[in-house]
């Protein structure tokens, strides 16, 4: 499966913003989703997954009560809601999926990635 994240851009510290990334090739029927990022300098870090069809979802501390992952099944789109967005939420973001029905925080447990969305968030 093939991944395009889309939605990404410059916000101001406080605001909101919603990625989406939609499969090409195929749906994604039975596999989990997931958002990772990576910063400037850092290692690439989980942010929040979902399970299939959507009952269980995981949230890195960093940004949970701020961010919401959900997935359309019919439009085949996961989605990461992001509010109170902060600098130090500025980074690439990236979809990925999991030739498994139950979400992970892993990156090693990821199949497919996307290309990634650019996310910058000014002070």
């Amino acid at each position: 499966v093939q991944l395009q994240a889309s939605g990404g851009g410059l916000v101001q510290a406080g605001g909101s913003l919603r990625i989406s990334c939609s499969p090409s090739g195929r749906g994604f029927s039975n596999i989990a989703m997931g958002w990772f990022r990576q910063a400037p300098g850092k290692e690439r870090e989980f942010v929040a997954s979902i399970s299939w069809p959507g009952r269980t979802t995981y949230y890195a501390d960093s940004v949970k009560g701020r961010f919401t992952i959900s997935r359309d099944n019919v439009k085949n789109t996961l989605y990461l809601q992001m509010n109170s967005l902060k600098p130090e939420d500025t980074a690439v973001y990236y979809c990925a999926a999991r030739a498994s029905q139950s979400a992970s925080t892993l990156q090693t447990q990821y199949h497919a990635w996307g290309q990634g969305t650019q996310v910058t968030v000014s002070s």
